[in-house]
């Protein structure tokens, strides 16, 4: 047990150190919330990843192999494109109009791509990434003191703090630098731990050959479309995998990484980075979960109540039976990776809503980038506390929850809000003000709407919830969108 706190303690230092250092190039407001504009390929490809995937990756997407088996494929399918699209189509474009701009946040690209002629585009934007934001940190502080409590024994309340503490220092301090070379550092982790324990794995496949095993244990869990092969409900099922993938196309956590990245050539460097990276830890996460599945479950058997709700804990079960001791402290440190690299990203990003989009844009608008450095500060903090407040107040008042029951509703919350209006703003001229507005209120009471009421409707219902609310809700907002500027021509929306 020693061993482990020395590692894990070994972790902590090295983000404060990362911390301490890099508030020493913090001048300003554009150096706290996007690094000056100044980064490098791989800060930025390994910080987009870092960011994008969060604790879903490690014991999300482990417990889905699990479950689910082969067709959790599907779910790698989704992700590989969505970056993809990001990384090739998207990036560049974004890049030059938010230089043109001199944009350091979201909303100041967009009141600026738009013309907006009010502040009503401004408010939207920051409130709807506040509110999302808030829930999705919520979510993965919550699964910070699982993790601890699952890896160490340690209290759930007192795991939430610890983690949230740490986290909480670094930004404070150091800010997006801090951020960004922190998610440098804990997706290298994130990487080198994952692909690296399903080859461990195999030297302890004991029970007969995997093929022939798994399918005595479920013959679903060999067939790419799900059990009972290619029905409609399976398809539905499919295509909620897929559309995971919508959330990389645009979500301001991530693009607002293509603002502080040097130039376009490192985006071309980058890109190969980013898509590469995950094709292998996405598909090394649902092989974790089918060897998990394979290791740990008899035939006939529930593999939840082997592996957890959802088999989220396929990846700690894993770790501890093939790893020896020294790797397991390790791999605290690669969940933790996960779950801190987004909590950073996203406590910036939502901070940023509320000093440059409220306080310097609409309430104070003579105030000057290097005097709000310390209330950035303030601010982080603040919108931290209120997040570790959802998470302790969900933990105690649903303590059935799986670990993810709203991670994925956070995530689909930013993107539906965000990405259908941010792919319409760089690809089609004539989308204007009054369509980015209705994209973004639209995109916003969907996925409530699809959450919850939708899939109580008869008949239809069962086929929603498979299908989940980002891909819906980012469907329908766009073509709100599209419907509305086209009714309102003449309204601005020019490059």
């Amino acid at each position: 047990m020693l061993t482990k706190y020395l590692i894990l303690a070994g972790y902590f230092l090295v983000l404060f150190l990362i911390g301490i250092f890099s508030a020493r190039r913090i001048k300003d407001l554009k150096d706290y919330y996007v690094g000056g504009k100044k980064l490098g390929f791989w800060v930025v490809a390994f910080s987009t990843r870092a960011t994008g995937e969060s604790a879903w990756l490690l014991l999300g997407l482990t417990g889905l192999g699990a479950v689910a088996g082969v067709s959790g494929y599907w779910v790698m399918g989704g992700e590989i494109i969505g970056v993809s699209i990001a990384w090739f189509l998207m990036a560049k474009p974004f890049k030059r109009l938010s230089d043109r701009y001199d944009s350091i946040t979201i909303p100041d690209y967009l009141a600026s791509r738009f013309k907006a002629s009010s502040h009503l585009l401004r408010i939207i934007a920051a409130t709807s990434l506040s509110v999302f934001v808030v829930i999705y940190v919520s979510a993965q502080i919550d699964a910070t003191g699982s993790a601890f409590e699952a890896f160490l024994g340690l209290n759930y309340y007192a795991g939430a703090l610890l983690g949230f503490g740490v986290v909480v220092l670094y930004i404070f301090f150091g800010g997006f630098v801090a951020v960004a070379w922190s998610d440098l550092f804990q997706g290298l982790l994130m990487f080198f731990g994952l692909v690296g324990l399903p080859f461990v794995a195999f030297f302890f496949l004991d029970k007969g050959p995997v093929v022939e095993r798994m399918g005595q244990i479920d013959p679903g869990l060999l067939n790419i479309w799900g059990g009972g092969g290619l029905t409609a409900l399976n398809l539905a099922t499919i295509l909620g995998y897929f559309f995971i993938g919508l959330g990389f196309m645009g979500s301001p956590q991530i693009f607002v990484r293509f603002m502080s990245i040097k130039n376009e050539e490192e985006i071309n460097k980058g890109r190969w980075v980013a898509v590469v990276y995950t094709f292998l830890t996405d598909a090394a996460a649902i092989t974790i979960g089918i060897l998990g599945r394979y290791l740990f479950t008899d035939i006939g058997t529930d593999p939840e109540a082997a592996l957890g709700n959802n088999g989220q804990d396929v990846l700690i079960h894993l770790v501890e039976h093939v790893m020896p001791l020294t790797f397991i402290g390790l791999y605290i440190a690669v969940v933790l990776a996960a779950i801190m690299s987004t909590i950073d990203s996203l406590l910036v990003v939502a901070s940023s809503a509320v000093v440059r989009d409220f306080y310097q844009q609409i309430f104070r608008p003579e105030s000057i980038h290097e005097n709000l450095t310390g209330f950035s500060r303030i601010v982080t903090l603040l919108m931290a506390l209120a997040a570790l407040g959802i998470a302790l107040t969900v933990a105690v008042t649903t303590p059935e929850r799986t670990i993810f029951w709203f991670v994925i509703f956070g995530w689909s919350g930013i993107a539906a809000t965000f990405c259908p209006m941010m792919i319409l703003s760089l690809f089609w001229p004539r989308y204007n003000e009054p369509g980015a507005i209705a994209s973004m209120i639209t995109g916003f009471l969907c996925v409530p709407l699809f959450k919850f009421a939708v899939p109580a409707l008869p008949g239809i219902g069962p086929y929603f919830e498979r299908i989940a609310e980002l891909g819906p809700s980012f469907l329908l907002a766009g073509a709100v969108g599209v419907m509305v500027s086209l009714a309102y021509q003449g309204e601005g929306g020019n490059n």
